[in-house]
């Protein structure tokens, strides 16, 4: 299953509320404070967030955090690396992949090709698109219920049969 790790969900809620107060510092228990994450959390993530170059930190008595970029300039793909390294979902998709059967493999090039589909779709969506909408009603959707390919051959030829 392809799914972020929840402190990258909460480095969201962390940047969303560095937008939210558009350019003014936030101390890293203002923040914690705001969003309800522990401090602990939030000071790890302020931490990681700073080394990406996506949030910069100001030390002393007026210090704190505030976003390196606008909203707009800050995408998915950015936050989820700076949480979890690479976009890679197999061994062969990054640049420094490290499989055994990687000279002998036939299916690797087709991975390649979804890892770039999916880096390029998080590339897409900003921080501003991430944070339109507040208040909105999760919808979720059922993705077995969507049609694609595979199953639309599926069943074309249980049909066929």
């Amino acid at each position: 299953m392809l799914r972020m790790s929840k402190l990258t969900d909460y480095a969201t809620l962390v940047l969303a509320e560095l937008a939210r107060v558009d350019g003014a510092m936030l101390s890293s228990a203002d923040v914690a404070a705001r969003t309800g994450l522990t401090a602990t959390t939030v000071s790890k993530l302020l931490k990681s967030l700073t080394r990406a170059g996506l949030v910069n930190s100001q030390r002393g008595a007026q210090g704190g955090y505030l976003l390196a970029r606008s909203p707009q300039q800050i995408s998915a793909a950015e936050v989820i690396v700076a949480l979890e390294g690479p976009v890679a979902i197999t061994e062969c998709s990054t640049e420094h992949g490290n499989c055994d059967l990687e000279s002998v493999c036939r299916v690797g090039g087709a991975w390649q090709r979804i890892n770039v589909a999916i880096y390029q779709a998080l590339e897409e969506i900003s921080l501003a698109e991430l944070l339109d909408g507040p208040g909105e009603t999760l919808t979720y959707i059922d993705l077995r219920s969507v049609t694609t390919r595979s199953a639309t051959a599926a069943r074309t030829a249980t049909r066929a049969r």
